[in-house]
Parts: C-alpha cells; structure tokens; sequence
C-alpha cells in the first residue's frame, strides 16, 4: 500500500465555525453538496471533493465553499449512502466492521459499493453541469477514490493525509497530483510518503508532496483552528490546493 488503512484518527477532530452557502440535495439516491462560484469569478473548470468518513458536514461544506469562493464549482457526494461516522466516536468502535458492513450490516462502504458512486458524480458533473475541466480532492477516505477514477476523466488531483492508497491504484494516476501530509501520521508515514514520490516521479507527470509540522492527520479538515501551527498547516493545505488546479487544471 501507499498509505495504511483508516485509523481512529479519521473521525477525532474540531468542529469549525461558519454557515455554508452552498446547495443540499440528492443526485440520484446520493445526498450531494453543490458549492457555485459567483459567475465574475467562476474559472472554466470544477471539482470533485470525496470526503472523510464524515462525509458531508459542516467542515467539508465550507471547504467546498472555500473553492467556490476561489472560481471553482464544488460538488461534494456522500460516499457512504447515508452511513456517515459522527465526529469524535467513543473508544472502541469498529471502524473495520463499519467499513466491511456500514452501520446496518448490509450498507459496506468497500471500493465495489463506492466506485459507482463516484462514478454518478463524475456523470452529473460532465452531463448536468457541462464540465469539461474536472479536477478532484480526496480528504483521508477520499483520497482512495480521486487515484482509482483517474480513468473516468479526472484531470488533475489533490489528496490531503490519504488512507488505504494501495501502490497500483497510485500507479494509475497519470495526472498532476499533489499531496498534503501531516507530521504524525501513522496511516501516511514516512515511508509510506517516500514509496509514493517513488511511484509518483516514475509516472513522470507533475506531483507535490507537503509536508506540514506539528500536525497529525486529519489536519486539514478537522484540525483546532484556534492553534496557530494547525490553524496555518490548514490554510497552506488549501492554497496548496487551489494553487495546484490554477496551474494543472485551469
């Protein structure tokens, strides 16, 4: 693998303020968030955000709102038909059993049930909204999804703090592809980051890996902004984002 299997460190985190601009609705039977750029800024291009086991919250909703706000339409889906994780489970849950079965026992939240629907997404982007640029952010869980569905047209990539990343789904990523790593991390260790820049600059295409100190995981979306180290390492991983798909999506 290119990075470990989720970890409790997946759902811990901080709850962020503000109030999401964006648009609830289902696309299919799949609760989607669609964050819209205001039309003198919007950029010729949109972006698939796949998120973290907690799936459409308040945190992801405005970072969707945050790309909107930078030109670019967001659509996030939730990836787990309606089994998102709560923020900061008790000890003891089984994550593993969540993800082999969901909540009910009949809901797995494996890559066979999760392709399709990305693959929704991908359709409602090209065919509803006419998108012809398609950039991608995968968050933790997410990551996974933006390196498999390279081949139904994303076009560039950004994954912050990826988990269960096997080494030939990273292989197949024949696009610009950007990273964002936390410090402590044990799902995405160091070795971990050293065998994807290994796997990355033998794919010969644009690829960045950052990395940002005094964080762990999941920093980027559920880090305690009111620390300054985690409140930068938050904001930087944004811009390094954006950034990227100005330069390799635009």
């Amino acid at each position: 693998m290119a990075s470990n299997p989720p970890g409790q460190c997946c759902y811990q985190g901080v709850k962020h303020e503000g109030e999401p601009q964006g648009k609830l609705f289902k696309v299919g039977e799949h609760d989607v968030y669609l964050a819209t750029p205001e039309p003198s800024t919007a950029k010729d291009a949109a972006i698939l955000f796949i998120p973290d086991v907690i799936s459409i919250w308040q945190n992801s909703q405005l970072l969707a709102d945050q790309f909107a706000a930078n030109g670019y339409l967001t659509l996030i889906i939730d990836p787990f038909k309606g089994d998102a994780l709560t923020l900061n489970r008790p000890p003891g849950f089984d994550l593993g059993a969540w993800l082999a079965h969901g909540s009910t026992g009949d809901n797995p939240h494996t890559k066979e049930a999760v392709d399709p629907i990305i693959e929704t997404a991908i359709k409602y982007l090209k065919e509803e909204k006419g998108v012809k640029k398609l950039g991608a952010v995968g968050y933790c869980f997410g990551a996974k999804y933006v390196v498999r569905h390279f081949k139904d047209g994303i076009q560039a990539g950004y994954i912050a703090h990826p988990s269960f990343v096997d080494e030939d789904e990273l292989e197949g990523f024949k696009a610009p592809l950007s990273i964002a790593a936390a410090e402590t991390d044990q799902i995405f260790p160091a070795e971990k980051r050293h065998k994807s820049e290994e796997i990355l600059a033998k794919n010969g295409f644009p690829y960045q890996i950052n990395l940002y100190s005094q964080v762990v995981h999941g920093f980027s979306v559920r880090c305690d902004p009111s620390k300054k180290i985690e409140r930068y390492a938050k904001e930087q991983a944004f811009l390094q984002a954006v950034t990227w798909f100005d330069n390799w999506l635009i």
